[in-house]
């Protein structure tokens, strides 16, 4: 888990220079960025797993979709801070699960979620983003946007994620990215299932 911190930190400083970056990063630190998990038992669903998570779609966003005349920065912001949401977002509890050896049941932990801001998904990332420095209508745009067909206004029938993704190709990278860090990356990163 350190490891995975100082280099979130470390691609961090080196690619994100923008007025309120520091100030931000410092309150990651403060709150539970670098302990909490990415879901409740699905992909990184263990401690650090969001930070794991979100340097894999930096990883990929930049491996993979970086092209001549891109920003290293953005691609930073985007794919670093894009879940910036499940930051103070899971909670652990506990349930009995039966003990398939001795027939005893015991308690388990889990993830459960306590969403103290329901503000959405992609939205809350950009509004919790920019209380420290100002995102670039792409980067926001993207952020929003990068649940793709998983995000409520999507699968409600919203039309803006299509419009999004023609004016935007940054919402569509990261998307594509943020699909490939979970499905095909982070096969069997979670300790909840």
């Amino acid at each position: 888990m350190a490891e995975i911190k100082e280099e979130f930190i470390s691609v961090f400083r080196e690619q994100i220079h923008r007025q309120g970056s520091e100030e931000l990063l410092e309150w990651l630190e403060q709150k539970d960025f670098f302990t909490a998990p990415a879901s409740t038992k699905y992909h990184c669903a263990c401690e650090g797993g969001l930070a794991m998570h979100s340097l894999n779609v930096y990883r990929v966003l930049r491996e993979r979709y970086f092209e001549e005349g891109d920003s290293e920065e953005s691609f930073a912001i985007c794919g670093l801070l894009h879940d910036v949401c499940k930051s103070q977002f899971y909670k652990v509890s506990t349930r009995n699960v039966k003990n398939e050896e001795t027939g005893q049941w015991e308690k388990k932990p889990f993830y459960m979620i306590e969403d103290a801001f329901p503000y959405g998904h992609g939205e809350k990332s950009v509004y919790l983003i920019e209380r420290f420095l100002r995102l670039k209508p792409a980067e926001a745009v993207a952020i929003r946007w990068h649940m793709g067909g998983f995000d409520e206004a999507a699968r409600g029938g919203s039309f803006a994620i299509s419009h999004a993704y023609e004016k935007y190709p940054l919402a569509v990278k990261l998307h594509l990215a943020d699909l490939e860090a979970t499905y095909l990356r982070e096969q069997g990163t979670s300790q909840a299932r």
